[in-house]
């Protein structure tokens, strides 16, 4: 049973993603007992986020599963550094927009393959409306995070604002999903190497982002690949 799950995985993912989400836990894994040792919660969410790209980078809705169980880690981890602001994101937006997105990715399968979700565009009324949201968002946070006093304001703010935008497009399923996070990562690693002035035990978690960055990446690139094959594929269906 474990050999066909092995052998169903190695055929599912590229030799290129496998080499990727093999340095990915290689390097986290690595910055753990570099720069950690102690923290464990930080190395099963770092695992289990790391994962859970590698399947939102194919359209798989159990990455949107797995990043449901990434942000309630997550929101812990920065509670207790008193990342007020990125516990509230991941607790009270980024894990429930994830279960959206989850809902959403298993109701619009890719021709019936729910390991792939179909692709969407925006419209500019969309895109229009998305940015006026992310707008009033980020307003109201601004003044809740300033009542928290949360360590690192402005760079807390910013997570909020790139936060909402990959969390949106997400559910929306737009392969821009994945450049909202890997702007949301920047802006992540830049907060915990802040962190690490204080406790460089958090480098482990900089390190982390660094990796989800490549990752988001790579997500785009393939999500990009995935949306031109599934339109190519439907105007050939339309012609014949």
């Amino acid at each position: 049973m474990h050999t066909k799950v092995r052998k169903s995985l190695f055929d599912y993912f590229t030799k290129g993603e496998i080499l990727l989400w093999c340095i990915s836990v290689t390097l986290i894994v690595v910055s753990f007992f570099l720069f950690d040792r102690e923290n464990h919660l930080t190395l099963v969410a770092s695992f289990i986020g790391v994962t859970a790209l590698i399947f939102n980078a194919k359209g798989n809705p159990f990455g949107q599963f797995l990043m449901v169980i990434f942000s309630i880690l997550y929101g812990i981890i920065s509670f207790a550094f008193a990342y007020y602001g990125e516990m509230i994101t991941y607790l009270g937006m980024t894990a429930p927009m994830a279960v959206f997105a989850l809902v959403s990715w298993l109701r619009n399968p890719y021709n019936g393959n729910k390991s792939e979700v179909k692709v969407n565009r925006l419209k500019s009324k969309e895109i229009i409306f998305m940015m006026i949201l992310t707008a009033v968002i980020t307003l109201i946070f601004y003044y809740i995070l300033a009542a928290f006093h949360t360590a690192n304001l402005i760079p807390s703010t910013i997570s909020v604002t790139t936060s909402f935008l990959a969390v949106y497009l997400t559910f929306r399923r737009s392969a821009f999903y994945a450049i909202g996070y890997a702007a949301n990562d920047i802006v992540l690693i830049i907060l915990w190497v802040l962190a690490t002035i204080s406790d460089i035990s958090y480098l482990s978690v900089a390190i982390c982002f660094v990796v989800f960055l490549a990752n988001d990446i790579y997500g785009f690139f393939n999500w990009s690949k995935m949306q031109k094959r599934q339109e190519n594929a439907c105007i050939v269906a339309v012609n014949n």
